[in-house]
């Protein structure tokens, strides 16, 4: 399913109001939403679900068609308008309202959630070069405090923003942009086992997949 215009102009509104938090002037591509439900997919048990910073809905349009009856779905979205337009979407769309009963829409930042319970995957579609290093820190540990021991984290990153941020931003925002690359370099090191470019995707990006607890490494 294609996005609708309202779609697009309510997350450029966004972005030109709260650029640091929504991260992108468009919604993921169905390609790159592809890519980042693809560990959920191809699971074949009950599985608790995270969707991180899902805005719009472009990337849960995908999750939802994978989210299982005996699973559970949650969205943790720091955004008021973000937030009222999923929870219209899974009032009103036959795909979002078919999981509704087993999902739950969290207005809040996502360090300050805390489940009961350990989750199997996270998704995640936060603007990490937009924060600064120690809120990167604080919620990859959070992260880290989130997965069950195999959960599966994928999130993505443009391909080529660093290089583009490194020649239009200040001096002062690209030594932060040097120290967040920093964190997530050494979390990539430590704990991914698989990435994707996705180059139908506008821009196009870089999915990263990460498995934490591994023996014998311990958290950055």
């Amino acid at each position: 399913m294609k996005h609708t215009v309202s779609e697009y102009l309510t997350f450029f509104r966004e972005f030109q109001n709260h650029g640091v938090s929504t991260g992108a002037f468009t919604p993921s591509g169905r390609h790159l939403a592809r890519a980042l439900a693809e560990p959920i997919r191809e699971r074949t048990w009950p599985a608790r679900i995270l969707e991180v910073g899902p805005g719009t809905g472009a990337v849960t349009r995908e999750l939802v068609r994978d989210v299982g009856p005996e699973d559970q779905f949650d969205l943790v979205e720091l955004n008021d308008r973000f937030v009222d337009i999923l929870r219209r979407r899974f009032d009103s769309e036959p795909d979002f309202r078919q999981v509704a009963n087993r999902t739950r829409i969290l207005h809040q930042p996502v360090q300050e959630w805390k489940p009961a319970t350990d989750y199997d995957f996270i998704v995640c579609g936060l603007p990490f070069n937009n924060f600064a290093v120690g809120l990167v820190k604080c919620i990859f540990k959070h992260f880290e405090d989130l997965l069950s021991p195999d959960g599966t984290l994928a999130f993505f990153e443009y391909a080529w923003v660093h290089e583009i941020k490194r020649r239009l931003t200040t001096i002062e925002d690209r030594r932060r942009i040097a120290r967040v690359r920093r964190v997530l370099q050494r979390y990539l090191r430590l704990y991914e086992f698989r990435q994707q470019t996705i180059y139908r995707n506008f821009p196009p990006a870089v999915v990263h997949y990460l498995r934490f607890h591994k023996p014998g490494h311990t958290s950055p």
